[in-house]
């Protein structure tokens, strides 16, 4: 008998590849240039050129026996070491390779650092809006995922909320920051309250309380912007991050979990992830991708573009009388719809003006629209005239 859990899941379709897949569909009767496509994250700039040399470099002359071997259950052990390094010199941490575990990505990350630090029946807490992935992230370790609200007028955490929110159930607290949808920065004044307030209730509740940050966009902030390297303020963190959006290479797969050193277990919980990946197949990430970023760790593609267009879209908009919650960094904003029910305004936008924005229900957020502007300037300004129409046609 098939799994029943999963062929659930089947018919629960993401709603961002639902619009994604009409844009393409549409695409292809009037021609892409036709559709201003605002649905995915999929970065819009190329690798940095260092990377591309670096990777030739390697096929013509590294042997091609080491260069597709399997590396370690942990990662390669250069590699790690040199994620350590650059962390500490950035950061001013004091990472070792013993604390670096090389994953599939941000995702790959975060589902070994939560079956690391949670067990059947345990709560992990999150912050709307928030990525949909949790979801499954987070009950597929058998655990329980409980969404604070939003804070709609700033996007920070609701602490009033998170507070009442807190019980001895909760093992871990999982945040996104700079943040999938809102654009928003955790400030350094909410990593330490939020710090604090663990801190307190680890004590109150008697174990350990862990922090998971998924940190994607961590080298996309825009100029101003207070980005605070998490880790720094919190003992118990586990920082999961991709290469996916700074390097420009989501295609590759490629990420690291890193255990603050000042973590209880923090080497014993990168050894646990080693034998994680036994039960759920991940046995690392390519050699020849994990030993082409040690030579770009510091490096990020010219991710000027997406502050500009960022620029761009939020004086035009708000102009427009759109409200927004001006983003800190990422390449997304999260406008406030015009009607309540964003579903309808979305589908209003994608089927009267070729115009594809994503609903902000599924970031657990009505009544608010996501813009991806991981897109070429030119078609951000060319897709002004739409967003006037379309922003007419509610008021």
């Amino acid at each position: 008998m098939i799994n029943e859990f999963y062929k659930e899941m089947t018919g629960k379709g993401s709603v961002i590849r639902e619009f994604f897949t009409y844009a393409t569909k549409k695409a292809a009767e009037i021609g892409a240039e036709n559709i201003f496509n605002y649905s995915i994250g999929n970065p819009s700039v190329p690798v940095p050129q260092a990377f591309t040399d670096y990777m030739m470099e390697l096929l013509q002359k590294e042997d091609p026996v080491k260069l597709h071997g399997y590396s370690p259950s942990l990662g390669l052990d250069s590699t790690r070491c040199a994620v350590a390094e650059s962390l500490n010199r950035r950061f001013g941490m004091n990472y070792t390779k013993d604390e670096i575990f090389m994953t599939s990505a941000a995702a790959g990350a975060i589902a070994h650092a939560l079956r690391c630090v949670t067990k059947e029946g345990d709560e992990v807490i999150t912050f709307a809006p928030y990525f949909p992935e949790y979801v499954p992230y987070v009950t597929g370790c058998g655990a329980k995922l409980t969404v604070i609200p939003a804070d709609t007028d700033t996007f920070q955490i609701n602490f009033e909320e998170f507070e009442k929110a807190l019980n001895p159930n909760v093992s871990a607290v999982l945040i996104n920051t700079p943040n999938n949808p809102s654009g928003i920065v955790y400030s350094t004044e909410t990593v330490k309250k939020l710090a604090a307030m663990l801190e307190e209730k680890q004590k109150a509740f008697g174990h350990d309380i862990y922090l998971i940050t998924d940190e994607p966009y961590r080298e996309i902030v825009f100029s101003g912007t207070d980005a605070p390297f998490v880790s720094k303020f919190y003992a118990n963190s586990l920082c999961c991050y991709s290469f996916s959006k700074s390097l420009s290479l989501p295609g590759e797969r490629i990420g690291y979990l890193a255990v603050n050193p000042a973590c209880k277990d923090a080497k014993t919980i990168v050894l646990m992830s080693g034998q994680i990946s036994r039960f759920t197949g991940h046995n690392c990430p390519p050699s020849i991708i994990q030993l082409a970023v040690e030579k770009v760790l510091d490096m990020t593609s010219d991710i000027s573009v997406y502050e500009k267009n960022k620029e761009i879209l939020y004086k035009a908009l708000t102009d427009m009388g759109f409200s927004i919650v001006k983003p800190g960094g990422t390449f997304y904003m999260f406008p406030k719809s015009p009607i309540p029910d964003a579903n309808e305004f979305c589908w209003t936008a994608a089927k009267e003006l070729n115009l594809i924005l994503v609903p902000g229900d599924s970031f657990l957020c009505p009544g608010h629209f996501r813009i991806s502007y991981c897109v070429t300037t030119d078609m951000v300004e060319r897709s002004l005239p739409a967003f006037e129409k379309l922003y007419k046609m509610y008021k």
